[in-house]
């Protein structure tokens, strides 16, 4: 076991679906997953372990921010020897050429955030995704006749600020949307010499006040589950 992460030894898969809140995690599960077994929950911070058409696979959950995700990834890669990572969320689009309900592929995910320097003495403000997964995101996407746009985000340290408008660094690297977690994925995942990739739904567009509503997220999202998981499915 690690420190945030109870599962035993062997329960944990060698690539691992990461949500941020801990309920849709535990609706994945149920819902795709076969003889799922829950094999961690400290913190009330599910983690499940089955299958997707004969495929093992773990569903789990990061939290909020980079710190969150950074120690949930780490231990995973590190305690648990996890190939691969794929987070799947939501962002806010800051462009109103994107829709609700758009699929996004992270290419590079930037930041403001001190994480990666204080951790490893990167002094970079953006991280790449690592390994194929971001590529065999793109193909099965094809593959399923699913729209996906590829480009570079910004993982925020703050969800709500005084500064009006887009921060500095969202002009400087043109990023198409808003999330938290996906820069120190990408950093523990360069440092680590593990496979990192990011899918995103956008739930809502920040300069025209659209969101999906609570009913909406019930189905919004499934189109990125589904493609998650035949993503790994074909890893």
């Amino acid at each position: 076991m690690s420190i945030h992460i109870s599962a035993k030894p062997g329960e944990i898969a060698k690539t691992v679906l990461l949500a941020g809140d801990p309920l849709r995690a535990k609706f994945i599960a149920e819902k795709y997953l076969q003889d799922i077994k829950l094999v961690s929950s400290t913190r009330n911070v599910y983690f499940f372990t089955g299958s997707y058409k004969d495929k093992e696979l773990t569903v789990g959950a990061s939290g909020m921010g980079c710190p969150s995700i950074g120690i949930y990834s780490y231990e995973l890669y590190t305690e648990y020897e996890v190939d691969c990572i794929i987070r799947i969320g939501t962002c806010g689009a800051y462009t109103d050429k994107l829709k609700l309900f758009d699929l996004i592929n992270v290419d590079t995910a930037c930041s403001e955030s001190t994480y990666a320097e204080c951790a490893y003495g990167y002094k970079k403000d953006r991280f790449k995704h690592r390994g194929d997964a971001f590529d065999i995101i793109n193909a099965t996407a094809a593959e399923l006749d699913l729209e996906l746009i590829t480009g570079t985000i910004h993982s925020g340290d703050v969800f709500y600020r005084a500064e009006k408008g887009k921060p500095a660094i969202v002009k400087k690297y043109k990023c198409l949307a808003a999330e938290m977690e996906a820069f120190a994925l990408f950093a523990n995942a360069r440092y680590l010499k593990k496979s990192a990739a990011t899918l995103l739904t956008v739930s809502d567009i920040i300069s025209t006040h659209q969101k999906i509503s609570a009913e909406e997220r019930e189905t919004a999202l499934l189109p990125m589950m589904s493609l998650a998981l035949e993503t790994v499915v074909r890893m």
